[in-house]
Order: C-alpha cells, then structure tokens, then sequence
C-alpha cells in the first residue's frame, strides 16, 4: 500500500515539474520575444529619426495651423477654400496625423487596339496581371495617386487626320483607375484631343463616373487651367495644375481650350500657367505643377524644359513632374525645387523601359520629401525593379542627375 502511495507522489511531482518547467520556458521565451520587438522597433524608430534628414522645408506652403477643440484636444485647423474654387476641391483622409503621401506615375495607355490595352482587355478590364502586385500595393497606399492619362474615353470621334498614333479607349475601362488606386489624372498631353472635341467630352464623364478627378483640360480655359486642390483631414492643402507644351505648333492638332470651347491647358506660352502658380500660391497651398514636355525617347533635357523649370519654380511651384519623353529623364533642384523631368512609361506599350514611381511625403509644418520606386516596363507589364535590376535603375538616374543624391531606399536629396 505504501509502495503504491510512494509511486503516486513521484508521480505527482513529476508532472509538477514538467508543468513549472514548461510555464517557465514559455514566460521566458516571451520576455525573449518581446526584447527582440522593442530593439527592432527601436531600430525602425532610428531609422526613422535618420530619414528626417532628407526633408527639405517648403516655408508658407500647405502648413496647417492648430487650434483647440472643446474638449481642449489640439486639432487642426481647416484650409481656407475659396468660393470659386469650391467645384474643383476634393477631401482626402491620410494615413498619418502629420503626413500626406502623393504618388506619381507617368503614361498610361488602355486603349484596346494596342497589346498594352489589349493586355487589360484580356484580364477583364483589369490591372491584376498587367500591374505587379507590390506596385498596385504602393499606388493603393498613397493618399493621392496621380498619372499622366494618355487618351482619351470614348467610342465616338473621327481620330485625327495628320497623326500617326491616335488613341481611344473604351468608356468602361476608366474603373481600371479605381483597382490601381489613382485618385487624379493629367489630361495635359498630346493624346486626349485624338478623336476630337466630343471624345474630350466623353472622357469628362467616363472620369466623372468613377470618381477621379482630372486636370489639364476642360470644357473651357477656366476649367482646363483651374488648380484642383485637395483638402486633407489633418489640415494641408495641396494644388496641382497640369499642363502641355507639346505640339510646339501654331495650330496643333492637340486644340487648346479657349473662352467657349473644350480643349487642353497649353502652356508653351506659359504666361496663364505662372498666373496658375502664383495664384494657387497665394492661397496657401502647397503647388505641384504636372507639365508635359520634352523631347520622346530621349534622356537628353532640350531648352523649353529647361528655361520653364526656371521660371515655373521661380513662379512659386514646390514640385515640378514631367511626363512626355516615354523614358526616364533626370532629377534636379532648379532654383532649390525639386523637378522629376519625365517619369517615362509607365505602363504603355510592350518595350522593356526603365520606369517607376516618384512618391511625395509632405508634413503639415510644410517640409516634404521624395522617393524613387524603379520599375521595368517589360511585355505589356510593369512592375517594381528588385535586386540588381533596381539597383542599376538607380545608379542610372544617380548618373544623370548629379545634382541630387539617392540612398539605398531611393530617398531623394540635393547634393
């Protein structure tokens, strides 16, 4: 009877030890765990002190003011919108308190007559399969998504008769937009007049109908040359104004818009788009200017680019992004602005480029700064460059811009 007794309690302190053997390994395993939590975040938070050193101050642009509420919580304050420009003001919730993230993203062709557009087409009027996942991740995260719109939405027009290449897409395709995240595109280019002035008109309401916005052309100049400005739930005003200097024509086959007529915001006489700038500077905004320009298929800036960057950034602008020459063009400081030349191709035909994103990270003290996503156009896809493919994409654009310095995360800093 003892000896069955004995074997009990053996038996019983056994499995005592085994449960305070277990219970402790689990309670130091996760003290263990939660070390290794707090020296990355402190790694990350490091690193994030270290990033602030790539902000560049932008003084009286988009700040935002704060005021107290009722219950006495700091809140920030609501930018002034003006009566006039109340049609043309859109709202943007952010992903941080003191923070607003643009992206920008040069051509974009949908147009089923071409591989690229067909290339949608056969994915069912869908950017999965055409766009790489992590791209479409990046352009959904932003705030504002931005890109240049190279055609117009219509099944109507004549297409133009002394052009080589017109493009015209499908109404329906303009949802594409939504699934890549894009909340604003540029009509500005050489392209949306294609099959005339009622195809113009059909991709207003094509636009109109999933939600995006779209600058550089309109149903007059008033329109087409308006700032469209975004309002962010922590207190910045952002304006961008789109623009075209290409054709370089007296009577181009892209029509302007005038008083009574529907057309494209030209600024090869760039005297309306300064009064643009200035204006939408004055009322406190923080101004980006999407200009097409340049040469295509060429890395080589020509003068206009050149002489406007000058006087566009001397106007007031705080960021200057091109699009046009279909490649990727160089990054510099033209009078301490930051102007992205041309961001090429991003998705519009089926060559192997060089391309990617310019993501704007912009805080509501007013200061901002950029990065650099390589990508590879290839085979009527794009998506985002990794390995050594991203890193010769960097050093390409590092060799063609000396003016500016890129770290490893494609941060971008003046020399």
């Amino acid at each position: 009877m003892r000896h069955h007794i004995d074997r009990d309690k053996k038996k019983t302190i056994s499995i005592l030890k085994i449960f305070l053997t277990t219970f402790f390994t689990v309670v130091f395993s996760g003290i263990f765990v939660l070390g290794i939590v707090k020296v990355i975040r402190g790694s990350a938070e490091s690193e994030s002190v270290e990033m602030l050193t790539y902000w560049e101050e932008v003084p009286d642009a988009g700040h935002a003011g704060t005021v107290e509420n009722d219950e006495g919580d700091e809140t920030f304050e609501e930018p002034e919108i003006c009566e006039e420009d109340r049609e043309y003001t859109h709202s943007v919730e952010t992903g941080k308190k003191d923070t607003v993230t643009i992206g920008f993203a040069g051509d974009i062709l949908f147009d089923d007559n071409y591989a690229v557009g067909d290339a949608f087409k056969r994915q069912g009027d869908s950017a999965k399969g055409v766009l790489g996942d992590k791209l479409l991740s990046v352009m959904n995260k932003v705030d504002i998504m931005l890109i240049n719109n190279e055609f117009p939405y219509s099944l109507r027009g004549e297409p133009s008769p002394n052009k080589e290449f017109t493009f015209r897409a499908r109404p329906e395709t303009a949802k594409i937009l939504n699934e890549m995240g894009v909340d604003m595109v540029s009509l500005a280019n050489n392209h949306a007049f294609d099959y005339g002035e009622q195809a113009l008109l059909d991709s207003f309401d094509a636009l109109n109908g999933v939600g995006v916005a779209y600058g550089g052309a309109g149903r007059n100049i008033e329109e087409a040359s308006h700032p469209i400005y975004y309002v962010t739930d922590n207190g910045m005003k952002i304006a961008f104004i789109c623009a075209t200097q290409i054709e370089r024509l007296g009577n181009p086959d892209t029509k302007e818009a005038t008083a009574n007529s529907a057309g494209v915001f030209r600024c090869l006489d760039d005297s309306l788009l300064i009064e643009k700038i200035k204006e939408a500077k004055e009322k406190n905004a923080f101004v980006v200017t999407f200009i097409h320009w340049g040469t295509e298929s060429t890395n080589e800036l020509d003068f206009y680019q050149t002489d406007q960057a000058k006087e566009i950034a001397d106007a007031g602008a705080d960021l200057i992004i091109g699009s046009h020459p279909h490649v990727l063009q160089k990054i510099d400081y033209v009078n301490g602005v930051p102007v992205v030349y041309s961001l090429g191709n991003f998705i519009f035909n089926s060559k192997t480029l060089d391309t990617g994103m310019v993501i704007a990270k912009i805080r509501n003290d007013g200061s901002f700064k950029l990065q650099f996503v390589p990508g590879i156009q290839e085979g009527c896809t794009v998506h985002e460059a990794q390995g050594e493919e991203r890193s010769r994409i960097m050093r390409n654009i590092c060799e063609m811009s000396p003016g500016i310095e890129m770290d490893e995360k494609g941060y971008i800093s003046p020399k």
